[in-house]
């Protein structure tokens, strides 16, 4: 056999190749899927805030994968996979306005598939899917607001720390736990408090299409398990990632839809150092606990209101 009938052959066989390669992307592309989704961990504005950055949810990180299952015609359902203790109030409703716009714009449905924890902030957060799903015992509910602070004043005296403050406003030391707060004080943290707690009990009556009153009977901070937020309608469904796939499968008439799973990006050498799991994470989690919290009230966010625990 010569050179040339050889090429010939190779040519041809490569252009089959080439042909089956792409034919077989095409029927795949045209494939209905159901993407999944897995978010899981305390929820805030960034991965990497201060000391204490880590692994968790952002807004940001929901709304890649939310845009990717939007650009992506054979994607027919979404299935969000959350296990989560909650986190920050804003960045809880920004993931839960990001969930809305992302069914209005789409039309797509979404499923929420409870894990161990999705409460607080982790149940806010799936207050917009067309359906919830939890295990029997997935720890669920707490709706509720939370804000801790502490007076640091007498350990700093004991470690022989006298701080001066500097100020431009009667109230801008008062989140810093550096003195006792007055009454004044308590009752403007409180009613800070109190309309974070309005707008999660108006969001829970809104996704679930229950009366406000009926809300504020349920949300006094208590966890439920999945059994128990069935009967109170707080969910639609006990069961798994099986079970949320064939409810996904059926709200998008799509029987036969495959399910492929989104993942975040791999961390390059620099997020390995200083972002998720890296070296600052690491350190701080060998502290102990009263330093850490030491740091936390110095750094300024242990005041913050949560939607968590």
């Amino acid at each position: 056999m010569n050179k040339r009938v050889l090429l010939v052959i190779l040519v041809v066989l490569l252009g089959i190749w080439v042909v089956w390669t792409l034919w077989r992307s095409g029927v795949e592309a045209a494939q209905p899927k159901v993407a999944l989704v897995r978010l899981s961990g305390p929820i805030s504005e960034s991965l990497d805030t201060g000391l204490f950055g880590g692994g968790g949810i952002t807004p940001a990180q929901v709304e890649n994968f939310l845009k990717r299952a939007e650009r992506d015609p054979s994607v027919k359902a979404l299935i969000l996979r959350i296990d989560s203790p909650g986190g920050t109030v804003a960045a809880s409703q920004a993931i839960a306005e990001s969930i809305k716009r992302f069914k209005e714009k789409t039309k797509k449905p979404v499923v929420v598939s409870m894990g161990d924890v999705a409460a607080s902030g982790g149940y806010y957060i799936s207050l917009y899917a067309d359906k919830i799903i939890a295990h029997p015992g997935t720890t669920t509910g707490s709706i509720g607001v939370i804000a801790l602070l502490f007076s640091i004043e007498e350990l700093l005296k004991n470690l022989g720390i006298q701080p001066e403050i500097f100020k431009s406003g009667k109230y801008k030391d008062v989140f810093r736990g550096l003195r006792p707060l007055s009454d004044e004080e308590r009752a403007l943290l409180q009613s800070y408090v109190d309309e974070f707690y309005e707008q999660f009990v108006n969001a829970v009556a809104e996704g679930r299409k229950l009366p406000v009153e009926r809300v504020r009977e349920l949300a006094t901070g208590q966890v439920y398990s999945g059994a128990q937020a069935l009967q109170l309608g707080l969910i639609d469904q006990l069961g798994g990632l099986e079970e949320a796939l064939s409810v996904a499968r059926s709200l998008t008439n799509a029987p036969d839809a495959t399910m492929i799973e989104y993942r975040p990006p791999t961390p390059g050498l620099l997020d390995l150092l200083f972002g998720r799991g890296g070296a600052t994470t690491t350190v701080m989690g060998e502290l102990k606990p009263e330093v850490l919290y030491l740091l936390r009230v110095l750094e300024g966010w242990h005041a913050v209101p949560r939607y968590g625990n």
